[in-house]
């Protein structure tokens, strides 16, 4: 019997943290009405009307104009609408606790294996996904991490029941952590500290290239034995994928594009490019988008500006370049904070409405989910949120409402839970 109410009161604690029940679907049309609507476009409406039905939204304009509001009114007069934003490049749902290697699925054995998949591992019910929804944060690019070539990634939303249910776009691309011409020392080896040439560089570049070109020549002709390795990477050669390659330096990002481009891979995207400032152009001759490292952090060199992270992406933007922002340097509860590091752009010069296009409509393009997500506009997802004031400034983005295709999700996590425990131990001393 004692074994027996054990096991009950383990099972009623799996309950009390679980994850908050995923919404159903939208049964009823809805109409939101005064709120300043930022479109995600640049736009602004200071007075606007949005409605939408079915998941989809059916109109967006000013408020002031006569038409027929459909469905339950919610009146958001003073406070904001924006479009989910859209975290790339994350690992989120594949690691739990990174000391428990039972809730890690982040990283798999092997240093080139893009046909891992990390949509099969995602787990829609994570705390830490959880979490990103009460900051707007409603999609994520999940990625698998560590060795070579990582695996492939997919794109989800973060209210689901399971992979499937999560699911938005499958097997969207793979990720490949381009060498380094440097490193740095192994000072327990006897190594000088801080960076020193990689001797082994070319030969790092010149495996990843042979593996390409292997892959390349693979789907060119029928062949007897199945390879899962050369077969994930066949979207790539026939534009249905994309190639994330993670470099930094000016040299591996010339070397990592030339390389790709020549092994006739349609679609690449550079993530992190702390140097990509110095190749520009060349970045642009090859129609070359960014998802930049998030902007809290510190320069790599001791010669840096201070400030130089929290400027890069307006360097870029300035350019001429799609740019989005990305937070894959940091641990995946930091992904909360994505509207954040955008408005440390703004504080750095940048058009608010523009810092707002790096975490909604350029990551959307980036992504190839543009046609859906990313914006508000008639025909899109009804994917967007209400928030109190400004989603960049952490003081003001406190959301009332979120909506996924249209689903009123819950806002409640293990974190507003605590809140809202110790806030009313702490009220009024």
């Amino acid at each position: 019997m004692k074994k027996l109410n054990l096991i009950l009161a383990v099972l009623w604690g799996f309950v009390l943290v679980a994850q908050q029940t995923p919404a159903n679907e939208q049964s009823a049309p809805l109409t939101i009405e005064g709120a300043v609507a930022h479109l995600g476009n640049g736009e602004v409406i200071e007075n606007s009307l949005i409605m939408f039905a079915d998941g989809r939204i059916t109109f967006v304009g000013d408020a002031k104009m006569k038409i027929a509001r459909i469905g339950e009114v919610i009146d958001a007069s003073g406070k904001h609408v924006y479009p989910g934003f859209i975290a790339p490049g994350k690992s989120l749902g594949l690691v739990e606790v990174n000391a428990v290697r039972a809730s890690n699925d982040q990283d798999e054995i092997g240093d080139i294996i893009p046909h891992v998949r990390s949509l099969i591992a995602y787990n829609a019910e994570s705390k830490v996904v959880e979490s990103m929804r009460p900051n707007g944060v409603l999609i994520g690019q999940i990625t698998p991490q560590g060795g070579r070539i990582s695996g492939t990634s997919s794109i989800v939303q973060f209210d689901a029941w399971n992979w499937e249910d999560a699911a938005l776009k499958v097997d969207d691309g793979i990720h490949l952590n381009w060498p380094s011409s440097f490193r740095r020392g192994r000072w327990w080896l006897g190594e000088p500290r801080g960076y020193q040439p990689n001797k082994n560089y070319q030969k790092n570049v010149d495996e990843v290239k042979t593996f390409i070109g292997d892959a390349l020549a693979y789907g060119k002709v029928p062949s007897k034995e199945m390879n899962q390795a050369f077969a994930a990477m066949q979207g790539l050669f026939d534009g249905s994928q994309k190639l994330y390659v993670y470099a930094h330096g000016q040299l591996e990002i010339m070397d990592a594009i030339n390389s790709a481009k020549n092994a006739g891979v349609q679609h690449v995207v550079l993530v992190g490019g702390y140097h990509a400032h110095k190749v520009t152009d060349f970045l642009k001759k090859n129609n070359i988008p960014v998802l930049v490292r998030f902007t809290h952090t510190l320069p790599f060199f001791e010669d840096d500006d201070y400030d130089f992270t929290f400027k890069l992406p307006k360097m870029l933007l300035d350019a001429g370049l799609l740019v989005g922002l990305q937070n894959s340097d940091a641990s995946n509860f930091q992904t909360r904070n994505l509207p954040f590091y955008a408005g440390q752009v703004v504080a750095q010069g940048l058009d608010k409405e523009k810092a707002l296009q790096l975490i909604s409509s350029n990551n959307a393009k980036i992504l190839g989910i543009d046609t859906d997500y990313g914006t508000l506009e008639v025909g899109k997802s009804a994917t967007l949120f209400i928030s109190e004031g400004d989603a960049l400034d952490m003081r003001s983005n406190l959301l009332n409402k979120a909506f996924i295709d249209g689903r009123d999700i819950s806002l409640e996590t293990h974190q507003t839970k605590l809140w809202k425990r110790y806030i009313g131990k702490f009220e009024g001393k």
